[in-house]
């Protein structure tokens, strides 16, 4: 099987057990890793991070600037583990999917435990967090191998239900982090704009990194639908009729439209916008995560 099969949403959805999924997606990752432009630079992100906005630019790397062609510093000893958390939305809307293998919350479990895998395997700690209205379920971070099977078994339970209320959780989760962390948000983000920047912001200004995955569905970024067609919101229970051959340049518009704002904000406040749809393969997902953490291997 070749590398990319790996990492494709069809193939991994025949693999039953998350564990072995989590697995199957790390190391199909790391293979096609080694065998690309960025062999041999997962070691330095392990003393690396990205330059913030007070650091003295005599600290720039200048050899990773040529490889990256980003800016990066040397990190202090105290850096160079955090702890991090999985937050994952778990509401109604995330257990769609219209032709694709797996729902927008099954991707995201399986990506949430391949990072979990990759954190667990750095002895980074990792906790997890979901929510829909509120926060429903939390597992405190830890960075031993036995953390792995825990987070595992929970994700393997969990099942989308409910309305969302991104600000109200994340407001919660707010006051829970005690230490600076990294925020892992997995979110179709089907809520008010305002509700999300103002949560995010939240995090992000308590000295947190944020790395935001938007997981749509396939549908819902292409809108591939043909003739008289019923739109239904599995949390409202709204439905609306239209034509989607007329309506399709003016959703296309406005999905586009949602994701650019989105990305512009989180460029603004320093918060990793990373956009996916659930026919993408789960490296794109993962390089970002290791441009974020400067993992090593």
């Amino acid at each position: 099987m070749s590398v990319e099969k790996y990492l494709k949403p069809e193939v991994i959805n025949q693999i039953k057990r998350l564990d072995l999924r989590a697995q199957f997606v790390v190391k199909g990752f790391l293979h096609g890793l080694h065998a690309s432009p960025y062999q041999g630079f997962s070691v330095e992100f392990s003393e690396h991070r990205k330059y913030s906005h007070g650091d003295d630019p005599k600290d720039i790397d200048w050899q990773v600037y040529a490889k990256t062609n980003k800016y990066y510093v040397k990190k202090f000893e105290a850096e160079t583990n955090i702890t991090g958390y999985l937050v994952m939305d778990l509401s109604q809307s995330m257990g769609y999917t219209y032709r694709q293998e797996l729902t927008k919350f099954d991707y995201s479990v399986c990506l949430a435990a391949a990072l979990a895998y990759l954190m667990v395997s750095q002895q980074d700690p990792v906790g997890l967090i979901t929510f829909n209205d509120k926060i429903r379920e939390s597992l405190p971070p830890r960075s031993k191998r036995t953390q792995l099977g825990n987070l595992i078994s929970l994700l393997s339970r969990i099942r989308p239900h409910g309305n969302t209320d991104f600000s109200n959780s994340l407001g919660q989760l707010a006051a829970m982090l005690k230490q600076r962390s990294l925020i892992m948000v997995f979110s179709d983000l089907l809520v008010d704009d305002d509700s999300i920047f103002d949560a995010l912001h939240r995090i992000r200004h308590g000295g947190n990194d944020v790395i935001l995955f938007h997981v749509l569905d396939e549908a819902e970024v292409n809108f591939p639908f043909h003739g008289p067609c019923q739109l239904h919101d599995p949390e409202s229970g709204d439905e609306i009729k239209v034509d989607a051959d007329g309506f399709r340049k003016q959703y296309c518009k406005a999905i586009n439209e949602f994701r650019e704002n989105l990305a512009s904000d989180c460029r603004k406040s320093g918060i990793d916008y990373v956009p996916i749809d659930t026919s993408m393969q789960f490296d794109k997902a993962l390089l970002e995560y290791l441009h974020s953490r400067k993992m090593r291997f």
